[in-house]
């Protein structure tokens, strides 16, 4: 599949540009590559994207263990804000970095809308 990182790259970074209380941004592949980023200064891309990685995969094996079926997110709080991974069909994870001030509600419908556009420029 070809990926153009170009238009992900835009994507990514509009999402992150406007969108309250957003941070950053990775998309990432199953095995922990970076897809395309619009990440914090400051954080490790390589090292982010192994984490997305091997969260979602942890994940999914949790899931399925507990009987909870697929896994549509996995939601990290801190005191310092949210950490938010969600599957974007099989070829990627959508890591989204919020500040403790974001509306969880409103960050979820944010990311539901953004990964509408990632899978459309993913598709082949």
């Amino acid at each position: 599949m070809a990926i153009n990182t170009v238009k992900l790259g835009s994507i990514l970074q509009n999402f992150v540009t406007a969108t309250s209380d957003v941070q950053g941004a990775a998309l990432v592949s199953p095995d922990g590559l970076t897809l395309s980023s619009s990440l914090p200064g400051g954080m490790d891309e390589e090292r982010v994207s192994a984490m997305a990685a091997a969260m979602i995969s942890l994940g999914e094996r949790i899931g399925s263990e507990l009987s909870r079926g697929n896994i549509e997110r996995i939601y990290v709080e801190g005191e310092k804000g949210f950490g938010v991974l969600s599957g974007c069909g099989d070829d990627a994870v959508l890591l989204v970095l919020a500040s403790e001030a974001a509306k969880q509600g409103m960050l979820m419908l944010e990311i539901k809308r953004v990964l509408v556009d990632i899978r459309k420029a993913m598709s082949y």
